[in-house]
């Protein structure tokens, strides 16, 4: 199993966007999404009807990208991993509730259980750079 070290960790408790690539029929399709990191996982919500929950249905393998870009000063983490949907119960209550917590959006337009899943980017690969 892919851990984070502390650095890693702090990095991503401090970067609220990055951007979730997912594949249909050999095409790659990579958009921009807000996360949390829980435990070891990096957790996305999403709605039922986009191309990337879509995919995934299909092939629960995704990459995604985390960074900050400044010219002399880039940090990223990128993370290839198997993704698994939480549409219901305790794991998605936590989840619901941490993304309340941190996302105005959410507070502004909540969704119950089965109205709009979370994705669990569980690593299997990582790789980063600029984060001391």
């Amino acid at each position: 199993m892919i851990e984070f070290n502390d650095k890693e960790k702090e990095f991503l408790k401090n970067i609220e966007e990055a951007r979730l690539a997912t594949v249909h029929d050999t095409i790659p399709h990579v958009k921009p999404v807000s996360f949390v990191l829980e435990g070891n996982s990096i957790i996305v919500a999403t709605d039922y009807n986009t191309r990337s929950f879509k995919n995934i249905k299909l092939n629960s393998q995704v990459g995604i990208s985390i960074d900050i870009y400044k010219p002399g000063d880039h940090k990223a983490i990128c993370i290839q991993g198997d993704t698994k949907i939480i549409e219901e119960g305790k794991e998605f209550e936590k989840l619901y509730e941490i993304f309340h917590a941190k996302f105005a959006w959410v507070r502004k337009d909540p969704w119950k259980e089965n109205e709009a899943p979370f994705l669990k980017i569980i690593p299997k690969n990582k790789i980063s750079w600029g984060i001391n």
